[in-house]
């Protein structure tokens, strides 16, 4: 099934509100979990910065990632948004299969 848990942070609530909604809607995703919000520091452009960011955890499979990611790119406010996609090694095969058959596949029906 090759599910995968793609993290991507974002600057506010309306944003990660949003982006969940598109993402299920077009079936790049079958489910994103809105987190609450968190601080992140990190180094920009030389300069040491801190804001804070709701991080949302979208569960895909390989198949959907390029599309997914393309639209998390296009939907996303920052110049360079943080998009890591983790590897699914183990999971309840129920679950996994729900994933897999919430979503398009590569020929654009529903179904992995």
């Amino acid at each position: 099934m090759n599910c995968l848990v793609v993290i991507c942070n974002v600057p506010d609530e309306t944003t990660a509100t949003h982006m969940a909604h598109v993402l299920v809607q077009e079936q790049l995703a079958a489910c994103v979990n809105i987190l609450p919000a968190c601080r992140s520091v990190y180094r920009w452009e030389g300069r040491l910065e801190e804001a804070g960011e709701i991080p949302l955890l979208i569960k895909t499979t390989v198949q959907a990632y390029p599309p997914l990611q393309q639209r998390l790119l296009e939907l996303h406010p920052y110049d360079v948004p943080e998009i890591i996609a983790l590897p699914v090694q183990h999971g309840l095969p129920a679950y996994l299969t729900w994933v897999s058959q919430s979503l398009l596949s590569s020929d654009g029906l529903q179904g992995g």
